[in-house]
């Protein structure tokens, strides 16, 4: 059961950087200008969208499952706290709590691994200890 689990936990992380991150391709400028107007700059775009979309991937086949979630949890909590932080705004304050949840989520993803069902498994023989 706890590959499967596993299994699971990385398609349901995973699921809204694939599709968030084929979305700010699809919608490139709104996406640039809606950074700018948090004062970041848009040329951060294509490293946002190569870790949303590349880094969910990755997460589901498990691969560099330790890294990759733990680059994803430090992006949750900055995204988090650069795009959500208004506590006045109960909408923002349940999206930046969203972010920390996702954030929790891949701390323990990055602790666990991907012990089976996983490119991890394979490159280590069919079996990773967590």
């Amino acid at each position: 059961m706890d590959r499967l689990l596993n299994l699971a936990a990385r398609i349901l992380l995973a699921q809204i950087f694939v599709v968030s991150g084929y979305g700010k391709i699809a919608g490139y400028a709104g996406t640039q200008a809606y950074m700018a107007s948090k004062g970041m700059p848009g040329e951060l775009l294509p490293l946002v969208i190569l870790l949303e979309l590349g880094g969910g991937i990755a997460i589901v086949v498990g691969f560099m499952t330790r890294w990759t979630a733990l680059a994803l949890a430090l992006f949750c909590i900055a995204s988090g706290l650069v795009f959500h932080w208004d506590l006045a705004n109960q909408g923002q304050t349940i999206n930046l709590m969203k972010n920390l949840a996702m954030a929790g989520g891949f701390l323990l993803l990055a602790q666990a691994g991907a012990p089976s069902l996983s490119i991890d498994a394979l490159r280590s023989g069919g079996t990773r200890s967590a």
